[in-house]
């Protein structure tokens, strides 16, 4: 028998059960914003102002370019809106993490918050200024953009929560079609 809903919605039965997953959260998103950190400290010190490296021929190389907009070089002049973005998107992590039970999804918020944690040091921290500095991209793909690993941890992260929103699965560690078929069980369907 389905726990019982109240006006305020579900009751403490419904409660997602086990352990809160803000210290995977946590862990996770330190990674990706220490290699993110390390690699573009190493690549600025090290490739700035040099030929680009060759690493599989022409199709990948390594070279260091300042981005002042968002991803494939667009919006430029937007850059204090991007910082704005990615702000949100941090404070928006934070606050569904209190209710954070699902292992995976800490795993693919850890890899949003690390990534855009990286991406907005730089928009606070390197020239031309506070809310404005330009994002260190060196990884040069033919074809395609010019990224850092900040940019392919938000990538993986974002592909993640929309694998697991298909799945059905919530951060709370809920499932949607749970809450389908007690909703059904309700009406007596």
């Amino acid at each position: 028998m389905p726990a019982p809903v109240g006006p305020a919605g579900p009751t403490e039965a419904e409660e997602p059960k086990g352990r809160r997953r803000i210290g995977v959260l946590l862990v996770v998103a330190l990674l990706a914003f220490l290699v993110d950190f390390g690699s573009k400290l190493l690549v600025v010190a090290r490739l700035e102002n040099h030929s680009a490296i060759k690493v599989i021929g022409d199709v990948m190389t390594f070279q260091v370019i300042r981005n002042s907009g968002a991803a494939f070089g667009m919006g430029q002049a937007l850059t204090v809106v991007f910082t704005m973005i990615a702000s949100a998107v941090i404070v928006v992590i934070w606050r569904i993490a209190r209710r954070l039970y699902s292992l995976p999804w800490a795993i693919a918020l850890g890899l949003l918050l690390g990534g855009a944690l990286g991406n907005l040091t730089d928009r606070l921290f390197r020239s031309p200024g506070v809310f404005r500095g330009h994002v260190v991209d060196f990884i040069s793909v033919q074809h395609f953009a010019v990224f850092n690993l900040a940019d392919s941890a938000i990538v993986c992260g974002g592909i993640l929560v929309v694998l697991l929103s298909f799945r059905g699965s919530n951060p709370d560690g809920t499932v949607h079609q749970q809450a389908d078929k007690g909703e059904q069980a309700d009406k007596g369907e």
